[in-house]
């Protein structure tokens, strides 16, 4: 079971969750313009570069991408520099960026959910897996990088 709780899954399930909730529960507002499923394709873009940054950063580093196994290697550099999670903050602009190109308003609480979900299962014992690890080296670098943003 532990393999289908994975990041990628919950984001499908969220994505799925949106594109129904725009479908079934269709809400129009002045906000449904072309601008705006723009921006949402381009979160999307966005969402995607930033998950492909970091798998290569940390390929780079022969560390795993996994979130359930132990990291080799404490990853500081590219895009880890500026967050501590690209890869789930990729994932939350993949969902904002659908909602908005879908125009699934109706779908925004998910945002938040995803956020939570992300966070509660796999960001914190993460962290606690690397400040036992890494000690002082991933305090430090806990201090000095955001979590998210």
């Amino acid at each position: 079971m532990r393999w289908i709780d994975l990041p990628p899954i919950w984001l499908l399930a969220a994505l799925y969750a949106a594109f129904w909730l725009g479908q079934t529960l269709p809400f129009e507002t002045v906000l449904d313009h072309m601008m705006v499923r723009g921006i949402g394709v381009g979160l999307v873009m966005v969402g995607l570069i930033l998950m492909g940054l970091a798998v290569t950063e940390m390929r780079m580093k022969k560390t795993t991408v996994l979130p359930h196994l132990q990291a080799s290697h404490l990853v500081r550099t590219g895009i880890f520099a500026r967050t501590r999670n690209p890869i789930y903050l990729g994932d939350v602009f993949v969902l904002v960026g659908c909602i908005l190109w879908w125009g699934a308003w109706v779908a925004l609480p998910l945002v938040a959910a995803l956020v939570y979900i992300l966070t509660l299962r796999f960001i914190k014992p993460e962290e606690t897996r690397l400040r036992e690890k890494f000690g002082a080296e991933f305090i430090q670098y806990e201090t000095t990088t955001r979590r998210w943003l």
